[in-house]
């Protein structure tokens, strides 16, 4: 029991905070109350097939396969695939990091894996098709020509300057998920 309280307590803290303010701030509190359960709702929609298919993907493919393709001698095309499979994916940016951890032990490429990640949150492409659409395909180009290549030049300063202990720890976590 203590464990699971020393587990959620920024939670417990957090609905305590919001039951306080309900009882000093009746409307804000119960907007606040709404907004976490709408965030919820939208969660629990999204992660299940997230799951689903990150079991699939668990399954489907060999790890030489994602090591060959993605692994630390893919070269220009784990770049590219980690860009495609980034761009291509749906939902918010959390379910990314799920996917992250599958490719972690099937041993894609730790800059392979920023990159992804960097691919899911900037490059998608409903968001493209959105500003081809609001803003003109003149300014979707040019963001997606100056995006891609911060994507790139940011993973792979980040896996400079983070050490290699650090990342075999973080790939060591993915493990026990």
């Amino acid at each position: 029991m203590k464990n699971l309280l020393k587990r959620y307590k920024f939670f417990i803290v957090a609905v305590i905070a919001v039951g306080i303010l309900t009882i000093f701030n009746a409307n804000l509190g119960m907007k606040s109350f709404s907004i976490a359960a709408y965030s919820f709702k939208e969660m629990a929609l999204v992660i299940p097939p997230v799951f689903v298919l990150l079991g699939l993907l668990d399954i489907w493919i060999p790890r030489q396969t994602m090591m060959k393709y993605m692994g630390e001698g893919s070269g220009i095309k784990g770049i590219i695939l980690s860009i495609i499979i980034g761009s291509a994916a749906a939902g918010p940016l959390y379910g990314a990091f799920p996917v992250a951890a599958v490719f972690m032990k099937k041993g894609v490429k730790f800059s392979n894996i920023l990159i992804f990640i960097g691919a899911w949150s900037t490059t998608k492409i409903p968001m493209l098709l959105f500003e081809v659409s609001a803003l003109g395909s003149r300014f979707a180009i040019i963001r997606l020509l100056i995006d891609i290549p911060g994507i790139i030049i940011i993973a792979y300063l980040l896996s400079a300057f983070i050490s290699k202990d650090e990342i075999s720890k973080v790939y060591k976590n993915a493990e026990k998920l």
